[in-house]
Formats: structure tokens, C-alpha cells, sequence
């Protein structure tokens, strides 16, 4: 379902190409002549445009050239948990193309307008076995994907709020360091674990009165780390 609408320009941004990781050790003349001999076609959405939804096909390789996009599941309760964004230039549903189940699993919505690089299967293909740097770039992006994708299921088996927060944090910290900037806001937060945004202000306020956190605005100093992991055991 590729909800699209005229595009304002017809260039592509090789300059973001050279950054993507299905070019990684290409240079600018590689993916131009690459893109000069592939059939393609760029796609622009509005910021709230589904995209995709889920159970349709992933017959194409998508790529994102502009804007960000979301991946989002919504529950049997009706809330919508947000599974991750992809910024450009990131691709949908890569680990998705092969295998027996070529389906998308959550819907893929525009979060920002957004720009999409569209090649068919068939042709990509063909890619992928004409140039072998290609081939592997892809093999890592597939094998990342699945790694993200084991990492989420952990996070999402953390019954609480409060566990949810912590894995966060820790993730953001890192093994040394104690003090993090939230990239996200309290809505986002909310969204990605499936809950209201209220719930995660309490419990942030919770973190801070018990002695765990310090901090606001999204600048966060973390005072009591093993105490922080012994929450997502």
C-alpha cells in the first residue's frame, strides 16, 4: 500500500548513499553507476501516511532517503507500542525479503514526511549477485536485524514499567558511563513500551525519590547502577 504523492524533487541524495549501510565501501561513482543501470524509483510520504501494513508482502527493497519512519504494533487492547524508528538511511523489513514468510510484521507508518528509494525484488536480485560488496553489506544489515529483533524480544518480556525503564537507561549508559541524555521524549517512551505517558512520569519520579536517578529534561545522572540492573533480572 504505497500511499504516495507527487514528488517536489528527483534527485537522489548520493552524498546520504555513500552513509547507507547496504553501500558501506562503495564510493560515490560505484552507487551512481549502480543506480544509472538498476530499475528504481523514489516514493515520498506525507508524515502520518501508513506506508505499509501489517501481513502485506515484502516484495520490494525499501530504503529510507529522507525523513524517519516508525515501526508499529498495535496489541489486542488496542495500544499502539512503537517497535523502533528508522531514520534515514535505513531499510524495511530487510530481514523480511527472503525466507518463507515474505510478510511485514508491524505496520510501517511515516513518522516525518519522507522520502523512500524502491527497488523490486527481482532486480535486486540480480544486484546481489552481480557485485559482491553489495552482497555482503546486505548479509551484515539482515544479520543485525536479527539481533535488534532478539534484543527487543528481551525488553518486551519485562512485566513492569519500572524494569522497561531501567533496561533503558542501562542500554543508554553503556557498561561505563553514568550520565545519559533521553533522546526521547515522555510520549515516546510511552508509545515504545505500550503504556500512557503518565505512568512513565511516575515512574521516572519513582527512579529519582528511591535513589536510583538524578536529574531532568532528558539529562539523567545514574546513581545507583547495580541497583538499576538488579530490576531487570
Amino acid at each position: 500500500m504505497l500511499q504516495s504523492f507527487i514528488l517536489d524533487k528527483k534527485t537522489m541524495d548520493y552524498e546520504l548513499l555513500l552513509n547507507a549501510p547496504l553501500f558501506k565501501r562503495l564510493n560515490m561513482l560505484e552507487i551512481k553507476d549502480i543506480l544509472k543501470r538498476l530499475p528504481h524509483s523514489l516514493k515520498k510520504f506525507r508524515a502520518g501516511n501508513i506506508i505499509n501494513q501489517s501481513g502485506e508482502p515484502v516484495n520490494k527493497l525499501m530504503m529510507v532517503t529522507a525523513g524517519v519512519v516508525k515501526g508499529e504494533m498495535v496489541d489486542f487492547a488496542g495500544r499502539a507500542i512503537i517497535i523502533e524508528d528508522i531514520p534515514a538511511p535505513g531499510v524495511l523489513a530487510s530481514a523480511f525479503m527472503f525466507g518463507k514468510i515474505n510478510k511485514f510484521p508491524v505496520n510501517v507508518i511515516a513518522k516525518t514526511d519522507t522520502e523512500l528509494l524502491v527497488i523490486g525484488k527481482a532486480d535486486f536480485v540480480k544486484l546481489l549477485m552481480s557485485n559482491d560488496k553489495i552482497l555482503v553489506n546486505f548479509l551484515d544489515m539482515i544479520s543485525n536485524r536479527s539481533q535488534f529483533l532478539t534484543e527487543k524480544i528481551q525488553f518486551l518480556n519485562f512485566k513492569t514499567i519500572k524494569g522497561k525503564l531501567a533496561h533503558l537507561i542501562l542500554q543508554k549508559a553503556g557498561k561505563e558511563g553514568l550520565n545519559i541524555t533521553l533522546d526521547m521524549t515522555q510520549n515516546e517512551i510511552a508509545d515504545f513500551f505500550g503504556v500512557t505517558r503518565p505512568s512513565v512520569a511516575r515512574v521516572l519520579g519513582e527512579l529519582k525519590n528511591e535513589g536510583y536517578l538524578m536529574g531532568g529534561r532528558g539529562k539523567i545522572t545514574i546513581l545507583n547502577k547495580i541497583g538499576l540492573a538488579e530490576m531487570i533480572k
